[in-house]
């Protein structure tokens, strides 16, 4: 299954920050004139419907593992342990790419708010030199004082 197809939490928030379903989405970011800001915010939710994916796979073995009707001898402390060092490291990543797609999310303009151009004001600094002292003229006498 393509990352485009897989379901993720924050496909609703994306929806409505960009108007459009997360599938037309990825159709707009392949274009040569694809806002940057929509090829980050896919990349981010990419990576967080994968690391959403793999927390639900582990959390599905452990279940699986724990189930009422599987043998005490099968339980292994090991095992367990094992999974809930992988159940840690991909609930970490999952709340690190959701955080950084709210926040991306988040410092977007709202979709009727126009980018009003910054005023510049520039200032001219001018300067004046003092006046220069008049150079000798060649061959002229220096007249002397008495």
């Amino acid at each position: 299954m393509s990352v485009r197809d897989r379901p993720c939490t924050r496909d609703g928030r994306l929806q409505e920050v960009f108007g459009a379903p997360v599938a037309d989405l990825y159709e707009t970011a392949v274009g040569t004139d694809a806002p940057a800001v929509l090829t980050r915010a896919l990349e981010l939710r990419s990576f967080l419907a994968l690391t959403e994916e793999q927390v639900t796979h582990i959390r599905d073995r452990i279940y699986a593992f724990m189930a009422p009707e599987r043998e005490m001898d099968d339980l292994s402390a090991d095992r367990l342990r094992m999974d809930t060092l992988w159940l840690q490291a991909a609930l970490d990543a999952r709340d690190s790419y959701t955080t950084a797609l709210d926040t991306l999310l988040r410092t977007l303009p709202t979709p009727g708010a126009q980018a009003r151009p910054v005023p510049v004001t520039r200032r001219k600094i001018t300067t004046t030199l003092p006046p220069a002292a008049p150079a000798p003229r060649a061959g002229a006498a220096r007249s002397h004082r008495p």
